[in-house]
């Protein structure tokens, strides 16, 4: 099967983020054809459509790593019912100067981890809404609200539960077939 180029985003901007631990351990439970490359955002500043004129560089470079992507998986805590601002400015970035939305036709998938017993279902819904305005094909199917609690991973940094393992696993499995599936129908560059 082809292999495709899936652009991450975590949605916490902190070193230790949970969310940047649960990445690396999807990454090691993802099918070979997945390769994974964390798309940075850190250096953007708040987005102001005074700057649509004269994009600055870390703009664009957000833009075309985006664009070069095959596909977007956002993992992403949940902070007050929603999503991170930073991560929404990241969003709008990418999306703007109208016109130029670079999520437009890319697949992408959504997965978050939280203290909390529901994980990250409400801020998820929340960025499915985003993502959806901006024509980006979702997976939809299944959803993954992950509970972070003592020992979900292991000294490896691996997922510690083998049931929630072979969950993970199959999510990932299912990103991929739906990658695959989106592209046939929406082939890049088209």
């Amino acid at each position: 099967m082809k292999t495709y180029d899936v652009g991450y985003l975590v949605g916490s901007l902190a070193k230790e983020s949970i969310n940047r631990k649960l990445a690396h351990a999807l990454f090691k439970l993802a099918p070979a054809q997945l390769k994974f490359k964390e798309i940075s955002y850190a250096d953007l500043p708040l987005y102001s459509y005074d700057y649509d004129a004269d994009y600055p560089q870390a703009g664009r470079d957000f833009k075309k790593a985006i664009e070069a992507s095959d596909a977007i998986l956002i993992i992403t805590p949940e902070y007050n019912r929603s999503i991170p601002g930073g991560l929404k400015n990241a969003i709008d970035w990418a999306s703007r100067p109208w016109g130029t939305n670079s999520f437009k036709n890319i697949p992408s998938g959504v997965i978050g981890t939280s203290p909390g017993a529901i994980g990250t279902a409400v801020g998820q819904q929340h960025l499915r809404s985003i993502l959806g305005f901006l024509n980006s094909p979702q997976m939809n199917s299944p959803e993954a609200y992950i509970q972070f609690k003592d020992g979900f991973l292991n000294d490896a940094g691996e997922v510690a539960d083998p049931g929630t393992a072979k969950f993970l696993s199959g999510y990932l499995e299912e990103f991929h077939q739906f990658i695959a599936r989106v592209l046939t129908v929406l082939p890049r560059g088209a």
